[in-house]
C-alpha cells in the first residue's frame, strides 16, 4: 500500500506480508494514518481534513490479493475491473475539497463498491467497534454474526414476514381510520359517473358536432356559394346567357381535335383539356349534390347545440374534452369498485395480519432457540479466551430476554406470553460478565474495571475473528489499557490466529509486536520546515531498538535491550 500526502505521512509505502504483521512507532508518527488509509481502500469516508496541508489531494494506493471465484473477484470484473494475476490494483483520491475518486482494477467506480468488496475482503476490529459492542442493540447483531446460518436462515424469513406484516397493518389502519374519507369519495365518484351515464357521449363527439355547428349556423352561406359555383361550372338553366366554364373547356377541346392529328405536342394538349372537362363535370356534380343535401333545419342546429351544452357540462368538470371525461369515467369505476370492496379487502388483510402474527410468533420462537445455543458456545468460548488473558477466574455469559407488553398492545405471542417485537425478533440480548468466583453477573459496561473491559472486548473480538469468512484482520489498537502477562498472551493468540489468515495489528505494546512475523516502524522526521512519516520495515538489531524504545523509552538501555531479545525468544519458541 502507498500512501501520499494524507495527515502526517508525505510519502509512504506500507509493505504488509501473511502472517502477523505489528504497525508501530511513537504516538503522532501517524501510525493511525495506516489505518485510515487502509480505510480509504475499503470505501471508509473521505474527510477532506485528512489531505496535507500544501497538498492538492491526498492518494491512497494498494495490491489486494484475491481469491479466484471468490464473490469479491466476481464483483469486481462485473463492474469493469481486470485483475492482475490474482489480485486487484485499489486506489482512492481524496480532494482538499471534499471530491473523492475511487479506481478498482483500473476502471473508475463508485466508491460503494468499495464498501461492498470489503465485506468480503477485510474485517476491521478497533476500539470504536468495543465501544459499540458495549450497546446490547450490537450485541445482538454480533451474536447473529458468531451464530452465522443458524440464526441467519430464520432471521431472514423473520425480516420478510416482519415487513410486510407492516405493510399489511398500515393498510388496515389507513382502510379504518379513513373510512369517512373513502365513503365521501366514493359518493362523489358515483355521482359523476351516474352523471356521465346519463349523458351517454361518444369518443371525439363534441368534435364532430362542433364541426356540425359550424356547418349549420352558415347553411344559407353555403348552399349560395355551392349553387353560384355550380353555375359557373355547368351554367345556369335560368339564364342561358351566361357562358360556363364546361362550354367554354368544351369549345377549346373540339377546336385542337380537328388538328390534333397533325402535331403530337398539341395532341397532349388537347388531351388534358378533356381530363379538365371531366374534373369540371365531376366538381359541378358534387356542388349540386352538396346543395341539395346540406340541412338548413333550424331545430337540428338547436339539437345539435343542446347536445353541445350537455356535453360542455361534462368536461366542465371531468376533462379538458370528452375522450378526457370517457377516460375518467373509466378509472372512475375502476377506484369506485376498490372503495366499494374495502370490506372485503378490510376482512382479507385481517386475517393476513393474524396469520403474519402467528408466523412471527413461530419464527421469533426458532431465533430464540438459535441464539441460546450460539450464546452458550460463544460465552465459553470468550470464557477461555479470558483464561489466557490473565483472567482465569472470570466468567461471561449472554442474557437473552424479552419485554412484555400490556393486553391491546402490539405485541405477538411467544410461550404465552405477549412480548414485544421488531426487526430483528423478540430478543434483548446483553452480554455479562462476573470478574471473578462469587461476583454477581452484570453488563459488561458496568461490571468490568478500564483493564478488564480491554482484555473482554479483545476476547470478544478474537472469538468474532475466527467465525468471519475474511482473509485480512485489522486490529487498531484493541489492547489499550492491557500490559504484563496479558500482553504476552494477546500477542499469543494473535500469532495463533494469524497461522489461518492475515493479521495486521497497530499496537503500542510491545509483548504483542514480539510476536510479529513482520514488524512495520512508523517514524516521522522534522527537517525544520515539513513533517514526513516514513514506515520501515524493521528486522535484527533494528527491531531489537524499537522493542526497547517500546518498553523502556530507551533505545540503548541494556536493561531493555535484554528483555526485547527475551520477548523475541519466547515469541519465536512458541511459533
Amino acid at each position: 500500500m502507498r500512501i501520499r500526502s494524507l495527515g502526517v505521512i508525505d510519502d509512504a509505502v506500507v509493505e504488509l506480508s501473511p502472517g502477523f504483521t505489528a504497525v508501530t512507532g511513537e504516538t503522532g508518527a501517524g501510525k493511525t494514518m495506516v489505518v485510515t488509509s487502509l480505510g480509504l481502500l475499503l470505501g471508509g469516508r473521505a474527510d477532506p481534513a485528512l489531505v496535507r496541508i500544501g497538498a492538492k489531494s491526498a492518494v491512497v494506493e494498494g495490491r489486494i490479493a484475491v481469491p479466484p471465484n471468490s464473490s469479491a473477484a466476481v464483483r469486481a470484473e462485473e463492474a469493469g475491473a481486470e485483475l492482475d494475476d490474482g489480485a486487484l490494483l485499489v486506489s482512492r483520491t481524496v480532494s482538499a475539497e471534499g471530491r473523492s475518486r475511487a479506481h478498482l482494477g483500473g476502471r473508475s467506480v463508485p466508491v460503494g463498491l468499495l464498501s461492498e468488496l470489503a465485506d468480503d475482503l477485510v474485517a476491521v476490529h478497533g476500539q470504536t467497534d468495543q465501544q459499540g459492542l458495549l450497546k446490547p442493540a450490537r450485541q445482538r447483531g454480533a451474536l447473529d454474526r458468531y451464530a452465522g446460518d443458524a440464526v441467519a436462515v430464520p432471521l431472514a424469513k423473520y425480516t420478510a414476514a416482519y415487513r410486510r406484516l407492516r405493510a399489511v397493518t398500515a393498510e388496515v389502519d389507513e382502510i379504518t381510520t379513513r373510512a369517512r374519507e373513502r365513503a365521501q369519495e366514493a359518493d362523489l365518484l358515483r355521482f359523476g359517473l351516474e352523471e356521465i351515464a346519463g349523458v351517454e357521449p361518444r369518443e371525439g363527439e363534441d368534435t364532430e358536432l362542433a364541426a356540425e355547428a359550424e356547418r349549420l349556423g352558415h347553411a344559407e352561406a353555403l348552399a349560395s356559394a355551392a349553387t353560384s359555383a355550380h353555375a359557373a361550372l355547368a351554367g345556369n338553366p335560368e339564364d342561358p346567357e351566361v357562358v360556363d366554364a364546361s362550354t367554354l373547356v368544351a369549345g377549346a377541346s373540339r377546336a385542337l381535335e380537328a388538328v390534333r392529328a397533325h402535331d403530337p405536342a398539341l395532341s397532349a394538349l388537347a388531351d388534358r383539356l378533356g381530363e379538365i372537362g371531366i374534373l369540371l363535370s365531376d366538381v359541378a356534380g358534387e356542388l349540386a349534390g352538396y346543395a341539395d343535401d346540406l340541412d338548413a333545419d333550424p331545430l337540428r342546429l338547436a339539437a345539435v347545440e343542446e347536445r353541445r351544452a350537455a356535453l360542455t357540462q361534462l368536461t366542465r368538470k371531468y376533462g379538458a374534452d370528452i375522450d378526457a371525461v370517457l377516460a375518467w369515467a373509466e378509472e372512475g369505476a375502476a377506484r369506485l369498485a376498490e372503495l366499494e370492496g374495502d370490506d372485503d379487502r378490510l376482512d382479507e388483510l385481517v386475517a393476513e395480519r393474524d396469520a403474519l402474527r402467528t408466523e412471527l410468533a413461530g419464527l421469533a420462537q426458532t431465533l430464540t432457540e438459535a441464539r441460546q445455543e450460539a450464546a452458550s458456545r460463544f460465552a465459553a468460548a470468550v470464557t477461555e479466551e479470558l483464561a489466557s488473558l490473565a483472567m482465569p477466574h472470570a466468567r461471561v455469559s449472554i442474557a437473552i430476554s424479552s419485554t412484555e407488553v400490556p393486553e391491546g398492545a402490539d405485541g405477538v405471542v411467544v410461550d404465552g406470553r405477549t412480548v414485544a417485537y421488531g426487526p430483528a425478533g423478540v430478543d434483548e440480548v446483553e452480554l455479562l460478565l462476573a470478574p471473578h468466583p462469587g461476583a454477581p453477573a452484570r453488563p459488561i459496561a458496568k461490571g468490568a474495571s478500564g483493564g478488564e473491559l480491554s482484555r473482554v472486548m479483545l476476547a470478544v473480538e478474537v472469538v468474532f475473528a475466527g467465525t468471519d469468512p475474511v482473509p485480512t484482520y485489522l486490529f487498531d489498537e484493541v489492547d489499550a489499557g492491557v500490559g504484563g502477562k496479558a500482553a504476552v498472551e494477546i500477542g499469543r493468540r494473535l500469532a495463533r490466529l494469524a497461522k489461518s489468515a492475515q493479521v495486521v495489528v497497530v499496537t503500542h505494546l510491545p509483548q504483542v509486536a514480539a510476536f510479529a512475523d513482520r514488524q512495520l516502524l512508523v517514524e516521522k522526521t522534522n527537517d525544520g520546515m515539513v513533517t514526513r512519516s516514513g514506515v520501515q520495515v524493521l528486522e535484527g538489531e533494528d527491531r531489537v531498538r524499537e522493542l526497547s524504545r517500546m518498553l523502556a523509552g530507551q533505545e540503548d538501555s541494556e536493561t531493555a535491550r535484554a528483555h526485547a531479545e527475551e520477548l523475541l525468544a519466547t515469541a519465536r519458541s512458541d511459533g
